[in-house]
């Protein structure tokens, strides 16, 4: 996997709208794409129900991995929101990042942030922003 470069304008709005269907509850889900480019999203439950956590149940995921596959896709990122504070990545985000060369997206649901969809790499705990080009 290597983190991704690009993502669709479409995709882009897409997050916003997800984080702003219940934005007191933490949104989240998948991105697959083709050649470093996200071009799809897939919404997952978050299976704790938290405005301050999120957990996509294994077999959603396992679910959700599939379609990726079945579209020819990539599995390129993951993307949550958190409904009242910044989005950088947490202290739990940074533990609970298990795939490395992927990236992970924090939106913004309070609507207040400069920039309300950021995404980062992370690895063995720490964060680096990413500077994605949005097509």
């Amino acid at each position: 996997m290597a983190v991704p470069t690009a993502v669709r304008q479409t995709i882009w709005e897409g997050l916003l709208n997800e984080a702003g269907k219940d934005p007191g509850m933490e949104c989240c889900g998948l991105l697959g794409g083709r050649d470093g480019t996200i071009t799809s999203i897939y919404p997952a439950a978050n299976d704790l129900d938290s405005a301050t956590a999120y957990e996509i149940a294994p077999v959603d995921l396992f679910r959700l991995m599939r379609a990726i596959r079945a579209a020819g896709e990539e599995f390129l990122g993951i993307y949550h929101s958190h409904p009242a504070s910044e989005n950088r990545p947490s202290a739990r985000d940074l533990e609970l990042a298990y795939y490395p060369g992927v990236a992970y997206f924090i939106v913004s649901a309070s609507g207040v942030a400069p920039n309300p969809v950021r995404a980062f790499s992370i690895e063995r705990g720490v964060a680096v922003e990413l500077k994605l080009n949005v097509i």
